[in-house]
């Protein structure tokens, strides 16, 4: 089994993000000074390996899978001494939206990308529905993961869950949590976020800092949010801090504790979609993006909040994959083309090129938000890792109905490790791969 010494990032795959200037209207909140919390930068990572997901037949597989899954430090308690202690909960298949539990082997460099070269994990609970009922049949579902300690010592924690779909028009309840006995859940919820809409809210979900909630935002400790396509959620990602409630209150209450710390758009009162104007649009967004995964990223006392996606690259369109272009102006004189013939004809929003890339946030900034110094479309990504190098098979491939590189991310934040699922690789029968980069030499 090839093994290479880890990479470092080096420039060539890291970029400024690209700025567009724009005429701002007159804000609503007077913009003033950001706390000053020193940054993790792109080069602070290095690429560790990947490992792949084990082959399970049964009620769900790992094909087209990984679009949320979280680290838990307690898993795997009886694992080698290899480095790489704790679990992952993640979901599998798009279709079941079933979880399970996974070891972590020791991560391998294969510059090859040959898919054998890698080491498989091994099943530690196999997938179980932890959502008891309380979630119906999604459409193009969403979904968020995220373990989050007990807040006494020897409490085990609990698993927080955030499901939705991809048209969502009334303000469903989306969140809960469940226990780690995927035999056993005991899901509580679901809950609504506070009069947000679900396009920013319930795909990517996130722990905060325990030091930066307790300086900042005291008793928030989740970061949840989503990019929704097409402008629904806002010119770019939302991310939203809320505080999970101690005691579970009943299934569709509304939980008030909650603040935008990142948002390209303004919540109107019951409104589906967010108010938009193109000076509050994210510096290269583009309407065919893919965030899919965030992770709050600590090194001694730097910081750095980053989304992992499949970012567009090139012209963009609303249409089919083929470069056919669909009518959006709501004319009804335009014509309306033909459906090309598979694998074109699936019609949404469309892109030359993509890329899979990390985005990077200030915590500062984001903090400002959070204390109404700064509106919540003022942060912009300060850097952006392409990682397209690293995975086995980047890029579109329209037979195989691939359009996105990457699905969900998760933290071993005490051995700052970060861990990035790379979706649908047919070498492996389009099981997901899973991606380990190191922040920082001091983890080591």
């Amino acid at each position: 089994m090839p093994s290479q010494p880890s990479q470092p990032l080096d420039a060539a795959v890291t970029e400024a993000v690209e700025t567009t200037p724009a005429t701002s209207p007159k804000p609503v909140v007077a913009p003033q000074a950001a706390a000053t919390i020193p940054r993790i930068q792109p080069t602070d990572l290095v690429y560790l390996g990947a490992f792949r997901l084990p082959a399970v037949t049964g009620d769900s597989n790992w094909e087209y899978s990984a679009y949320a899954m979280t680290y838990v430090p307690s898993g795997d308690p009886g694992g080698p001494a290899d480095g790489f202690p704790g679990s992952i909960f993640a979901i599998g298949h798009d279709h079941h939206q079933l979880v399970s539990e996974i070891n972590i082997p020791k991560p391998v460099i294969s510059e090859s990308k040959q898919i054998n070269d890698l080491p498989v994990a091994e099943t530690l609970q196999p997938f179980a529905d932890i959502r008891g009922g309380l979630v119906g049949e999604l459409e193009i579902p969403r979904a968020g993961l995220e373990f989050l300690p007990g807040a006494a010592p020897g409490e085990a924690g609990r698993l927080h869950f955030c499901w939705g779909q991809h048209f969502q028009f009334e303000p469903d309840p989306s969140h809960g949590w469940c226990e780690l006995n995927l035999s056993s859940p005991q899901p509580r919820g679901l809950w609504r976020l506070n009069g947000y809409t679900n396009y920013v809210t319930n795909d990517y979900l996130f722990e905060i800092p325990q030091a930066w909630s307790t300086r900042y935002l005291p008793g928030y400790r989740l970061a949840t949010g989503r990019f929704r396509d097409g402008q629904w959620g806002g010119l770019g990602p939302a991310i939203l801090a809320y505080q999970p409630p101690d005691t579970p209150p009943a299934n569709k209450a509304v939980l008030t504790d909650v603040k935008p710390l990142l948002m390209y758009g303004r919540q109107l009162p019951d409104t589906p979609e967010l108010e938009v104007n193109d000076a509050w649009k994210m510096n290269g967004y583009s309407e065919s993006d893919e965030w899919s995964g965030g992770a709050w990223l600590t090194l001694g006392d730097r910081q750095a909040v980053v989304l992992v996606g499949t970012k567009a690259i090139g012209k963009t369109w609303y249409g089919f994959s083929n470069g056919v272009v669909y009518p959006i102006s709501g004319d009804p004189n335009d014509p309306i083309p033909e459906v090309p013939p598979f694998p074109h004809d699936a019609r949404g929003w469309w892109s030359q090129g993509i890329e899979a890339r990390l985005i990077f946030f200030d915590a500062g900034e984001l903090a400002a938000v959070a204390q109404g110094k700064q509106e919540s479309w003022t942060p912009q990504p300060y850097a952006s890792l392409r990682i397209d190098r690293y995975l086995f098979e980047p890029g579109y491939d329209h037979p195989r109905q691939k359009r996105y590189s990457v699905g969900a991310c998760c933290l071993d934040r005490e051995r700052g490790v970060l861990y990035v699922a790379e979706r649908c690789v047919q070498q492996d029968e389009e099981r997901s791969v899973i991606h380990a980069f190191r922040i920082g030499a001091e983890h080591k």
